[in-house]
């Protein structure tokens, strides 16, 4: 099949990876503090199987922040978004009343928003998306850092391309 747009974002931001490895090495610390040297690791300490815990959830989250992937796939019957490990949907151009690439602020952070004035927000970082409002009423946005070649697809589609 061939693709008009086709886009994958990731959680890549630098500080993101250097807030979850920080805490990795400090509970990393903490262990080899309490179980290697025997001292108690702070005021109040963990049991070692609660060190041990706590080092499994931050790598488990790590590696879910890995695989967190946002892709976007449009050809001339339909848009598919999967937002990994979450997300896997197909919408019909058919389906769509609007649809239109638009600079969307702030929305309460990166991920999956629900409720928002533009319906279930998608996106991993930046302020710039797809909103898409269907001919029954729904109304959602994905994010992109390609707005500008997804601007021109919008438009060869035949909606709008900018708010």
């Amino acid at each position: 099949m061939h693709f008009r747009f086709k886009e994958e974002q990731r959680f890549n931001q630098w500080w993101v990876w250097i807030i979850l490895m920080g805490i990795i090495l400090f509970t990393g610390y903490g262990i080899f503090k309490q179980v290697v040297l025997k001292e108690p690791f702070g005021n109040n300490p963990m049991s070692d199987l609660g060190l041990y815990l706590f080092a499994l959830a931050m790598l488990g989250l790590t590696a879910w922040f890995y695989c967190i992937k946002l892709s976007t796939k449009i050809d001339q019957n339909e848009i598919s978004i999967r937002f990994a490990p979450f997300v896997n949907r197909t919408v019909s151009w058919k389906d769509v009343k609007s649809a239109k690439v638009i600079n969307y602020g702030f929305v309460g952070g990166w991920g999956m928003r629900l409720w928002t004035r533009y319906g279930t927000v998608y996106n991993v970082k930046g302020n710039k998306g797809l909103s898409l409002q269907l001919k029954n009423g729904e109304k959602f946005l994905v994010g992109t850092q390609k707005e500008k070649e997804l601007a021109k697809v919008i438009e060869s589609l035949g909606f709008s391309s900018a708010s």
